[in-house]
């Protein structure tokens, strides 16, 4: 089944009541409602994710694509927080143990509306390095990547830069990606009939496709960096 308005509420419900036997006696009301239209959802991307990048995981369960609902509490930051999330994502990516560290490609969904895209979650200063080595350079594949960006308007890059300008004279079509300490590109939508829809993995794809350049560059900068 899709995903639907009930997904959506059963996350905010389950955020904000924030029990653990509420959670344990609505499990079945989890599974149906968001862990299988999220795996549909895998499975409906996959073959094309594939062709992107074989080496994607791409079995749709959870710890596999599907992220858990389980917030890991004995991390510090956490302990002020819901134990469970109100968002939940899927994640094509090579090695879930570098989760941190490899560019992926990414589904969202949350209360207020969804979102989806690709980059890092958390790119290591090497990767960077790589990254503004091969742009400043003018190499073939850092090239492809800038046009197949400029040419698409569904994603916008986003990311934290630093606080100075590292690259001031730099050209200003290199600069929004010099100058970030890691970057991702993101497109964030309240566009709920299209969420709800048989179609979004269709649509999905067609962006997902747009920047495929940008992820094979990141790629071939993650190859130079190791």
């Amino acid at each position: 089944m899709p995903i639907s308005q009930k997904s959506l509420d059963f996350l905010l419900t389950n955020y904000v009541t924030n029990s653990r036997d509420w959670f344990n006696e609505h499990k079945d009301e989890y599974k149906s409602l968001v862990v299988e239209p999220l795996a549909e959802l895998v499975t409906a991307l996959a073959p094309d994710m594939l062709k992107i990048d074989s080496q994607f995981i791409t079995v749709p369960k959870i710890d596999k694509t599907i992220s858990r609902i389980h917030r890991d509490m004995r991390m510090h930051h956490n302990h002020s927080q819901s134990r469970y999330r109100q968002n939940c994502w899927i994640i094509f990516i090579r090695d879930k143990k570098l989760y941190n560290g490899l560019p992926a490609y990414y589904f969202e969904m949350h209360p207020g509306g969804f979102g989806y895209g690709m980059g890092y979650y958390q790119a290591s200063s090497d990767s960077m390095k790589a990254i503004r080595e091969m742009l400043l350079a003018g190499e073939p594949r850092a090239n492809k990547a800038l046009k197949a960006y400029n040419s698409q308007n569904a994603f916008t890059i986003e990311g934290d830069e630093y606080k100075r300008p590292k690259y001031p004279h730099a050209p200003e079509l290199l600069r929004p990606w010099l100058e970030k300490k890691s970057f991702s590109l993101n497109k964030n939508s309240e566009d709920f009939d299209l969420l709800f829809s048989k179609n979004l993995a269709s649509v999905m794809m067609a962006d997902f496709k747009k920047i495929a350049p940008v992820y094979h560059f990141l790629c071939a900068a993650e190859a130079r960096r190791q």
